[in-house]
């Protein structure tokens, strides 16, 4: 089961400057997402198309379209926001040592504990007979060695490398999306066509050429190669909003951004209709042929850029307009968000492969799925982070 959720809170893995770490409305974005990241996995084996549940419910495609057109690219955006002013503050070696510590150290220790449990119950679901230590050493020695959800820790790490990089060589490349930024302070729609027209002009191409799902795999390092680019640009036009003037920004509390109303919905859900009439088009009409018509994969490019730039400009206004103050029943989990993400894909596997024989709704087995999850890896984080050094990484 490839898995292309899978993130860890960009607060936590990103020391962000004083002011930014205050921003309500940003801190519960990152939490609200790490919920979607446990939705995502306790909803993908009961889909209809491609299910691996005997149980399946079609709502439940719609929600991982949504959420796999987004979410990674949002994580991505997030995590950008925070590393020029870190890198302004912090020598090259301070930084990257801070950034190994915080991603790779997770990464490394997970993929030989979390991702081997994680992927043991799909291997007895599947009807394997071996020994957990046998899967364990045949997985790290011979493979293949998947890497669940981690993917995305290994990647920031090389985006912040390379921001680490770029930065001493051409500390202004950014200042022409801070620019755009702030002149998009009460006209946002600049800034959404901006990353839309970026987002397309790298990703359609990635897609066309490299396929919508084929993956780089190295060991454990792995990720999806149509999008590559698109996860950069996200990173890095979140590195120009935050590398300076931020409360004069797009994403300023009191930028047009932050009073919208409902238009930004909309604009999110006419492309993602589009897509679902892309999506039956190509079940219902063309019998989902090996072969596409040479316009389907341009056209879906498109919509699906489009759709991403969209919601997350939706989540971004209604956080920012009624999140950013007061209390949110978010802001609990707040400081165990990364490590939530970190162990949850253990126990999703887990509590699936438990219900997999058991004759009950899908909607009732996602509901345990998401639920148990999120307790048993709220209660494991909250228990690790009492070992001596562990809040430095959790």
């Amino acid at each position: 089961m490839k898995s292309i959720a899978h993130v860890p809170m960009p607060a936590e893995a990103h020391a962000a400057p004083v002011a930014a770490s205050r921003n309500l409305a940003l801190d519960r974005t990152r939490t609200f997402l790490t919920l979607i990241v446990l939705i995502h996995h306790a909803v993908i084996p009961y889909t209809y198309f491609g299910h691996t549940d005997a149980k399946s419910w079609i709502g439940f495609d719609a929600i991982v379209l949504a959420t796999d057109s987004f979410f990674m690219a949002m994580f991505f955006f997030l995590s950008g926001l925070f590393v020029w002013p870190s890198l302004t503050h912090k020598k090259p070696d301070k930084f990257l040592g801070d950034r190994l510590l915080r991603l790779g150290l997770p990464f490394a220790v997970a993929a030989v504990t979390i991702i081997p449990i994680a992927y043991y119950a799909l291997a007895l679901q599947q009807g394997s007979t071996e020994s957990f230590s046998d899967f364990w050493w045949k997985m790290v020695t011979v493979g293949p060695w998947p890497s669940g959800p981690l993917w995305f820790v290994w990647v920031l790490l090389a985006f912040d490398t390379s921001a680490c990089v770029l930065y001493r060589i051409a500390p202004w490349m950014l200042d022409h999306v801070n620019r755009l930024s702030r002149a998009s302070f009460n006209r946002p729609e600049r800034f959404f066509i901006y990353l839309v027209v970026v987002t397309a002009i790298l990703y359609v191409p990635s897609r066309i050429y490299l396929g919508s799902n084929t993956w780089f795999e190295f060991g454990p390092f792995a990720i999806q190669k149509s999008r590559v680019l698109l996860y950069a640009a996200y990173f890095f036009i979140g590195a120009g909003i935050g590398a300076a003037n931020f409360n004069q920004g797009v994403l300023s509390v009191d930028g047009r951004l932050a009073k919208s109303g409902p238009g930004w919905i909309l604009t999110a859900l006419v492309p993602y209709c589009l897509l679902w009439v892309l999506i039956y088009i190509k079940r219902g009409i063309l019998g989902n042929p090996d072969t596409l018509p040479a316009w389907y994969e341009p056209i879906y490019s498109v919509l699906f850029v489009a759709f991403s730039a969209g919601i997350i400009f939706a989540i971004l206004a209604f956080f920012l307009r009624f999140k950013r103050s007061g209390f949110s029943i978010l802001d609990p989990m707040q400081h165990d968000a990364y490590g939530i993400f970190l162990v949850h894909y253990a126990y999703v596997l887990w509590l699936q492969y438990w219900m997999f024989d058991m004759n009950w709704p899908a909607i009732v087995k996602a509901i345990i799925a998401f639920i148990g999850t999120l307790l048993l890896s709220w209660a494991t984080t909250a228990a690790l982070r009492q070992i001596p050094g562990a809040n430095r990484v959790l």
